[in-house]
């Protein structure tokens, strides 16, 4: 189902009486209650759709209970549907509530997405529950996204649109990328949860798998334990990086090389000694959004590098 532009939203808009900064530690009523008929569209509703839609809503509830060490959500009900959103529309952990939306989404995503045929009695596909769904929490001012089967935090929408969401789009579509597509995100749950330290470590993985990537994809010779910066000069050795740009454009050398390795190996990396070493969030969103701008530089490279050589 599509987002209205009702009469009232276009006047707040009208106003400047919509969020222009993110938050990202509360979920608005309104705005939960607009998730739970996102997923009833698509999913059904328990006991009058199919036992398909029966058995996603016990699937959800029996992993919540299982992680939280609970035997229910909310005891006093008989319907897993009911147990999982009368919890989520009271929780006041919005953690936990997050979990409820990518655990459900990502039913949607993969089992739902699968099996659409025997959903029943729904009026929502999978694409359009997961668009309406992000489409919800930019309009509701709240910094996430549902991308690649989980929740990422944004911090810049204009970054997210043009580095993060293409990359991960880059990565995910290519199996020789699963390993770097897999810490990039890795990065960004740490990024979430506040672990920075880990989120710094997980954007240099992430880094060097590309690059390891793309070396097995053509056959160049390097070792597993090589380091960013030996991999870097590797690349540009082997011309993955046109051999003019890197005349016309010497720094990019010294910007691959001084960016994130420097980064994490000042902030991240190696033992912290006898003082205890704090990353601000501030350097970890910067480290996120110059890897994202980094792998998009590099595959993009490495599609102009395959073209040439055809």
């Amino acid at each position: 189902m599509s987002v209205f532009e009702l009469f009232s939203k276009r006047q707040k808009k009208i106003r400047g009486e919509v969020p222009d900064v993110y938050q990202y530690e509360e979920l608005p009523d309104n705005f939960r209650v607009q998730v739970i008929h996102i997923i009833k569209d698509t999913i059904g509703i328990e006991y009058t759709c199919s036992q398909y839609t029966d058995w996603v809503y016990k699937e959800i509830h029996k992993v919540l209970c299982k992680e939280y060490g609970v035997f229910s959500l909310k005891g006093n009900k008989t319907s897993h549907f009911e147990s999982i959103f009368e919890f989520f529309l009271e929780e006041k952990d919005f953690e936990k509530c997050l979990d409820i939306i990518e655990l459900s989404f990502s039913e949607i995503d993969t089992y739902v997405r699968k099996n659409k045929f025997r959903f029943v009695g729904v009026c929502q596909t999978p694409d359009d529950a997961i668009d309406e769904l992000n489409s919800r929490f930019k309009e509701s001012g709240i910094g996430y996204q549902f991308l690649s089967g989980e929740l990422v935090r944004i911090d810049s929408q204009y970054l997210h649109s043009e580095a993060v969401k293409p990359v991960l789009k880059l990565l995910g579509s290519n199996k020789c990328y699963i390993g770097s597509n897999d810490e990039f995100l890795s990065a960004h749950e740490h990024y979430r949860h506040k672990r920075y330290k880990e989120c710094l470590n997980d954007c240099l993985k992430s880094f060097e798998s590309l690059m390891k990537a793309i070396h097995d994809k053509h056959s160049w010779e390097y070792k597993q334990n090589d380091t960013a910066k030996k991999l870097i000069n590797s690349c540009l050795t082997n011309n993955l990086v046109p051999e003019y740009l890197q005349n016309q454009f010497s720094s990019v050398r010294i910007l691959l090389e001084s960016g994130i390795p420097t980064v994490r190996n000042k902030e991240g990396g190696h033992g912290q000694g006898s003082n205890i070493t704090n990353v601000p969030e501030y350097l970890a969103s910067y480290t996120l959004h110059l890897t994202a701008t980094n792998l998009l530089f590099l595959v993009n490279c490495e599609e102009n590098y395959r073209s040439q050589a055809l």
